[in-house]
Parts: structure tokens; sequence; C-alpha cells
């Protein structure tokens, strides 16, 4: 039978989030539920796998681990962007790429930002500690009102708009940057078009809603936090190489600012980190697209894909690593 890998199930949703019978009856399907300790590691575990099907990008799939995997006819993302996965390697080495669609991530992912930014100025994680604690609101800090402060967003997408909406229903002015963005279009958004710097010298909170490419890899820096002011929020729920991640580490160690996060360049994030370390950092492993509803979704196309995948007519199949 041909043998399907099903990675990254962390959160061990995926056998009940869609109808896997039809396939677990033409293959042999595994169910991957812990992360790979490396490339080695994942190497071995999958070199006799045909099929490979992962969940967004928490396996990275490099050109390096795809030479080592000489069996595998198929390869299924969930989504259609994966900028730790070699699309165009694996499509150049005859293999099929499959994609699904990403459901209501927009929504999900928006939603997460505002909880994240929520969480930070109200110091809703400490206050959750001190309960449990016994302590009550001993050792807590007051937070921070969001009404009437300013909210920067870099990017503004679907997701960005989202988010623009929900700031401004709690009383929030609303900037907005990103390098092709027009006033006419902020404007339809509900949002002001700023100048970078302007936008992180003034914004109480920064939220970052970019596609991660090589034009905006590392597009906030060392300057662009140093002008934050003290006790603003940065919340990223992109992707975490959008901000130079040295420059990240000692804004929160200074204690200038806070900063919530929902994305890390390796994942899962070691609890040796120094954000894992830091009182005025807010995380969350990797949750913006982890509702029900994406799931389903994500799930259901994958089997879909791998049946018609075994039947010879594929379907949603990538042409190439933009497409």
């Amino acid at each position: 039978m041909t043998r399907i890998a099903l990675l990254d199930d962390w959160q061990r949703v995926a056998r009940t989030s869609a109808d896997w019978s039809p396939l677990i009856a033409r293959a042999d399907v595994s169910f991957f539920e812990m992360p790979f300790t490396d490339e080695d590691d994942a190497a071995r575990h999958l070199a006799e796998f045909e099929i490979i099907l992962v969940t967004r990008e928490r396996t990275p799939f490099p050109s390096t681990l795809v030479a080592r995997l000489p069996k595998l006819r198929m390869f299924g993302l969930t989504g259609a962007r994966a900028g730790l996965i070699d699309i165009a390697g694996m499509i150049s080495r005859g293999i099929t790429v499959c994609h699904t669609g990403g459901g209501p991530s927009v929504s999900s992912t928006a939603e997460l930002a505002l909880g994240l930014m929520l969480a930070a100025a109200r110091q809703i994680s400490a206050g959750d500690v001190a309960v449990r604690d016994g302590r009550f609101q001993v050792g807590t800090q007051a937070g921070s009102l969001l009404d009437g402060k300013t909210i920067g967003l870099i990017g503004l997408g679907r997701i960005g708009a989202r988010m623009a909406a929900y700031c401004r229903a709690l009383g929030m002015k609303v900037l907005a940057w990103s390098q092709n963005l027009t006033a006419e279009a902020a404007a339809a958004a509900g949002a002001v078009r700023t100048e970078k710097d302007e936008l992180f010298s003034t914004a109480d909170a920064v939220s970052l809603h970019l596609v991660l490419s090589d034009r905006t890899r590392g597009i906030v820096g060392a300057a662009d936090l140093a002008r934050m002011k003290p006790g603003a929020i940065l919340v990223n729920t992109a992707r975490a190489p959008l901000v130079d991640e040295n420059a990240l580490v000692a804004a929160v160690q200074s204690r200038r600012i806070f900063a919530a996060l929902d994305v890390f360049y390796r994942e899962p994030l070691s609890p040796d980190h120094p954000f894992a370390r830091a009182p005025n950092v807010v995380l969350t492993p990797h949750l913006g697209y982890s509702v029900i509803e994406v799931y389903r979704e994500y799930y259901q196309h994958s089997v879909e894909n791998a049946l018609a995948f075994l039947d010879g007519k594929p379907i949603r199949v990538l042409q190439s690593a933009g497409n």
C-alpha cells in the first residue's frame, strides 16, 4: 500500500477534523503528533513515505531534506503559501505539490492579534497566574486603556483590514503603512496612511500583517523598535522573520516595550529562549489559524487531494512556488 505521512498534528485535531476512512482504506496513513528534532530526524522518519501531508510550515522542508526523500511523489500543504518549504525544488523534481483552501483564517488570525494586544495592554496572562497562585491582585500591575489610543498596522491586506475594524470598534485611531499602500486604500479600510517612521513613533501598539518575502524580511529593525513609545506593544501574528529577532530581544529585555507574539524563528519555541523568560512578552504557540473551522477545511481538502492523486487525477496542484 502507498505510505502516507500526516505531519505536524501538534494539537491532535487531524483525526477528528475530517473523514479519513476512504484514505485509510486505500493507503497506510501515519499521523505524526510531535515535531522532529532536526532535519536528520525528519529524514529518518520520512524516507519511506510516498505522500507527505503537512500543516502549514511547522516542519521546514528545505532542498536538503527533499533530496533525502527518494520515494516522495506527492506533497500536500495546507494553505497555498509556505516560506519554509522548497516548493519550486519539489516541482522541479517531478513531485506533485497540492494545496488546500485556507478556511476562515483571515478572521481567526485577526481575532488572535486583537486578543494578544488586549492581553498585553491589560496584563491578562499575569492576572491569570496570580489568581491561580492565590494572590488575586497582589503582585499584578495595572494595565492601560486602548480606547482613544493609536494602533499602527504594518500591512493592510485582508487580515490588516479586519484588525483595523476591530481597533476602530475599541475607539482607537488607526494608522497604516506598507511599501505599496496608498492613502486611498488606507482610507477605504478606515485607516490613515502614514510613513513608517511616524507610525512607529506615534502608535501605542503596532501590529504586523505582511506576507514574508525577500522584500519584507527584517522590515522591522532596531531603529524602528527604538522609535516606539515606552510601554508600546508590538504584536506579531504574521511571520517572525519580519522582525530582527536580536533587536526585539534587546528591546524587551530593556523593558521599554511589550511584545505579543504568536510566531517565532524556530517553532516550537525553546523554553530557554529569552522571550519565554521575559515578563513583558505575551506568547501563544502559533495559534493564528488554529481554530477548528480552519482545520476542518485543511484536513478535508488534504484527504481529497491524496485520494485524487491515488486516482491519477490530482487536484489543487501548484504549478509554481507562487501559484
